[in-house]
């Protein structure tokens, strides 16, 4: 019996609408080996009946009907039924462009040092209407390598969920997707680096990856941003312990109200304060639960203290990039971006 090389697994939940244009752009690939598992939730819409539609005309497109249990459950039993060498995701609301899984397949066998890959993707929605979502395409499609996925995977999940694909073994060997109150993909993602996956993209958009206003990341609780910043300080936490030389030490830039709050979270797991870092001159010279506010030119030199940055205003990041690679710091082993 022979396997296909790809196995897509689509999680599908009333979909009626746009499940057929996601179906269509896979089993549409250049890339002819694969098969597409669609699992569909529980759906109350017509969501089965195009799904067996599809299945009847193409053998590739092997559907699942499912008791709703979430997109976690769906996603997991998909790729329990995946026989493929490698398992890609992907969203039946979004549209792979046709040589998607070509070249994700070829960058994972020519590079077996890669345990993950995705690539680049175009935003499917408004861009006036989502600026912050649009934003936060721009910034993913910025991380190609597989050192800068790493070294930013604490300031947001560096990926679009439906563009990854991933060795089965893995799979296997890390687990799948958790369930929790945590978004399920930052976590794996999170979870597999820690482990030590290698993770890198394509260096080309194939992927439209649309953004409707019912998209599960904009309404459970689970994709809030204090969900984000919970899983993400956990992680952390445990990066620290295993990489900073100060550790439990740090230095914090951003002495602001949410740049604290957000900040709370990883210091509740034991992370000692040194000093805050702010440009604000209201800020700079006070004392914060026993800690003072420097300026940046008080900033100690690298290897000091590790450096955490909070700052997560618009442009923010590249300026504080610029100012530290300035002072001799170098991401990774003095500090991180961390918002």
């Amino acid at each position: 019996m022979s396997f296909p090389k790809v196995s897509v697994t689509m999680p599908c939940y009333n979909c009626e609408d746009t499940v057929g244009q996601a179906i269509e752009s896979i089993l549409g690939q250049s890339f002819g080996d694969l098969e597409l598992i669609a699992a569909d939730d529980g759906s109350s819409d017509g969501t089965a009946s195009v799904l067996r539609e599809y299945a009847a005309k193409d053998s590739r497109l092997k559907p699942l009907f499912l008791d709703h249990q979430g997109v976690v459950g769906a996603a997991n039993a998909a790729i329990s039924a995946a026989s493929g060498e490698y398992v890609a995701r992907m969203d039946a609301d979004d549209i792979s462009l046709p040589d998607r899984i070509a070249r994700q397949a070829r960058l994972l066998d020519e590079h077996p040092c890669v345990g993950l890959t995705a690539c680049r993707v175009g935003f499917g929605g408004n861009r006036e209407d989502s600026a912050g979502y649009a934003h936060y395409v721009d910034w993913i499609n910025t991380l190609v390598d597989a050192d800068d996925i790493a070294l930013n995977r604490f300031v947001e999940f560096p990926f679009a969920n439906p563009s990854i694909m991933m060795r089965r073994g893995l799979l296997t060997e890390h687990g799948p997707f958790r369930d929790g109150d945590f978004p399920e993909d930052y976590e794996l993602v999170l979870r597999w680096l820690e482990a030590g996956v290698r993770m890198q993209k394509v260096d080309e958009e194939l992927l439209i990856w649309n953004d409707p206003p019912d998209r599960l990341s904009r309404n459970h609780p689970k994709y809030t941003v204090d969900a984000f910043y919970n899983i993400k300080s956990r992680y952390l936490y445990r990066w620290l312990e295993r990489n900073s030389s100060t550790h439990p030490r740090v230095g914090v830039i951003g002495a602001g109200r949410v740049s604290r709050k957000r900040y709370e979270m990883l210091e509740k797991m034991g992370v000692k304060t040194s000093f805050y870092v702010d440009i604000d001159p209201r800020k700079v010279g006070q004392v914060i639960h026993g800690c003072r506010v420097l300026s940046r030119k008080e900033m100690p030199p690298p290897g000091d203290t590790f450096i955490l940055s909070y700052v997560a205003t618009r442009g923010a990041r590249d300026e504080i990039i610029r100012f530290l690679d300035e002072k001799g710091y170098v991401m990774g082993q003095h500090y991180l971006l961390v918002s």
